[in-house]
């Protein structure tokens, strides 16, 4: 088995406009499926959520946009024209789009969750990705577009657009905060308990593969990492703000929600 890409299930396989040629790429990754649902749009919220005229929010699966300011904060890099191109296709596709539900159908804020596509059959994510204006992302089960949304993003970065103009892995012991990020390192250890499967990284930072996700993983090559390089990326988390951090523990932790957000590199 290849390592490049663990993967069980599926191979992984400033201007932010892009060329005819790249947006007949973004369609080919992720053709349209027939018989969607066409809904209107009230409202593009910002780079991977929208509102619909019934009052559905709609999250995009597949893609992490850059985060708009929020509460005094300053816009993080390309998240308004992140929020800004996905408003140019669906104002091209006259307001409404196709959408294909994920499953399940919502996430923990309520959000409804789902792929999007315009009248031309191309799917917005895989736009937005090829374009460089956010981060593919996979969180099992929802991962049925996983293989042709990371091509997209690899388009973008081959090409060094949009988001990846500047570098984005940080080096394990750089993290200094929570929130989503890309992250890398050398793999020191590897680890199977009650509480999931651990991948402890130089620098003092540690991934962790939930029981109920082992499934998604070839845990045998897992279990092979000690000294590899990789890069994974996901949602960080601070298990000492949490009150969850004993002795001698990680302080922060990068929940692995599906082998696609982990990378071993040559």
């Amino acid at each position: 088995m290849h390592l490049s890409v663990i993967v069980k299930k599926a191979s992984l396989v400033g201007a932010f406009f892009v060329s005819l040629l790249c947006v007949d790429l973004a369609q080919a990754f992720c053709p349209l499926p027939a018989n969607l649902a066409q809904v209107a749009v009230r409202q593009v919220v910002d780079g991977d959520t929208v509102r619909l005229a019934d009052g559905r929010s709609i999250r995009l699966i597949g893609i992490n946009a850059p985060e708009l300011g929020r509460k005094g904060r300053s816009d993080e890099p390309y998240a308004l024209q992140a929020k800004r191109r996905l408003q140019a296709l669906i104002d091209a596709s006259d307001g409404r789009v196709g959408l294909l539900y994920g499953e399940p159908r919502k996430d923990r804020y309520g959000r409804t969750l789902g792929h999007l596509y315009d009248r031309q059959g191309r799917n917005l994510e895989a736009q937005l990705l090829s374009e460089g204006l956010g981060f593919m992302v996979a969180v099992a089960p929802n991962t049925t577009l996983v293989t042709c949304q990371a091509q997209a993003e690899r388009q973008a970065r081959s090409k060094r657009l949009g988001v990846w103009r500047s570098e984005q892995v940080k080096a394990a012991g750089q993290l200094r905060g929570g929130g989503f990020a890309l992250l890398g390192g050398r793999v020191t250890s590897v680890q199977r308990n009650r509480g999931g499967l651990w991948i402890d990284l130089d620098g003092g930072r540690v991934l962790r593969v939930a029981p109920e996700l082992l499934g998604e993983f070839d845990v045998r090559a897992l279990e092979k990492l000690k000294g590899r390089q990789v890069e994974a990326r996901g949602w960080v988390i601070d298990r000492q703000s949490r009150g969850s951090l004993s002795r001698g523990q990680a302080r922060w932790m990068l929940p692995l929600t599906h082998s696609a957000m982990l990378e071993v590199l040559p």
